[in-house]
């Protein structure tokens, strides 16, 4: 017995299957897909965590009082150059 009672060749007739049906250029082009859409949701995962972390220790610093360790930077000179673009 295999996977959930699925044999191992009722797994191998199923992919022939599924090869006939779709042909390898899809199934890779599928799978490419996939990859990408996996690696672009773990990157944003770890973003969130990264922001959450930094937005925890800005609030315990409000809370002591503290001043906020982290430092703005002042606008590069091509956001200048934009904003006074878009007032005129």
């Amino acid at each position: 017995m295999g996977f959930g009672g699925i044999s191992i060749w009722q797994l191998l007739i199923i992919l022939v299957i599924v090869l006939l049906l779709f042909g390898t250029k899809k199934l890779r082009g599928m799978g490419g897909d996939l990859g990408s859409a996996i690696k672009s949701f773990r990157k944003s995962m770890k973003e969130e965590s990264a922001d959450d972390e930094k937005t925890e220790q800005l609030e315990e610093q409000a809370e002591a009082g503290e001043k906020p360790t982290e430092e703005t930077e002042p606008p590069a000179e091509e956001e200048i150059a934009t904003a006074h673009k878009e007032k005129a």
